[in-house]
């Protein structure tokens, strides 16, 4: 039977656990979006090699699955580069996860500048902005206005894949839920409560994503 009583003072003990969690998501999700401009620029300046180098890295990292790209930084890596032996589990989670993460970011800033209408680069040009003026005032807060949705359902993906940092050794959340259920047998309960935080964390972000659209769509009402 479900042990309602283990599985609510499981809550508690997990959620020691949950800031380590949520810290690899954030950071992840900040390095993988500086990833995502580096490699939406080169495809946009279309510079042969680069764009090339850029498309394939978009192709790899979203056609393999994270688990076996995690596997081979931390495991496989350290064999061609020794100085990586001295990488830990946590660095090594937040590195893959932001190599992963920062191909779809690519795709989503992409179509985003994409849906900004020519007219407006046009209209920038025309009072002589420079291409980076045009992209910086322009073009990137409208591409924001239409990317927003797009970064907020990465982010709840990248909270959920911190979960397979265990594989590496390190224990956050779900680390400690499986720690937990090998202790008791309580594989039910452990992961149950495991389940509740994931899915309150991602509530939470998800409301402050739609407290962020609509602070920017005030500016577009009027269109609307």
């Amino acid at each position: 039977m479900f042990d309602l009583g283990y599985f609510l003072s499981s809550i508690p003990l997990l959620l020691k656990f949950l800031y380590l969690t949520i810290t690899i998501a954030i950071l992840s999700m900040a390095i993988g979006l500086v990833i995502g401009l580096v490699l939406e620029t080169l495809i946009r300046r279309n510079v042969a090699v680069l764009a090339g180098g850029a498309r394939a890295y978009i192709s790899f990292f979203r056609a393999t699955p994270l688990l076996v790209q995690l596997f081979i930084l931390y495991y496989g890596m350290p064999q061609v580069i020794p100085a990586m032996n001295g990488m830990n589990a946590y660095t090594a989670t937040v590195i893959g996860i932001s190599l992963n993460c920062g191909a779809y970011l690519a795709e989503i800033i992409r179509g985003a500048i994409r849906a900004v209408d020519v007219g407006q680069w046009e209209a920038a040009r025309s009072v002589g902005m420079t291409l980076w003026q045009t992209m910086r005032r322009v073009v990137l807060p409208q591409a924001l206005y239409v990317a927003v949705p797009g970064f907020g359902n990465t982010f709840v993906t990248v909270l959920k894949e911190t979960s397979l940092g265990f594989a590496l050794g390190l224990t956050e959340t779900m680390g400690q839920a499986k720690l937990m259920a090998a202790d008791t047998f309580k594989f039910l309960e452990s992961f149950s409560a495991a389940a509740l935080l994931y899915w309150g964390a991602a509530m939470i972000f998800g409301y402050m994503q739609i407290l962020i659209e609509r602070k920017m769509s005030k500016p577009y009402a009027k269109e609307m």
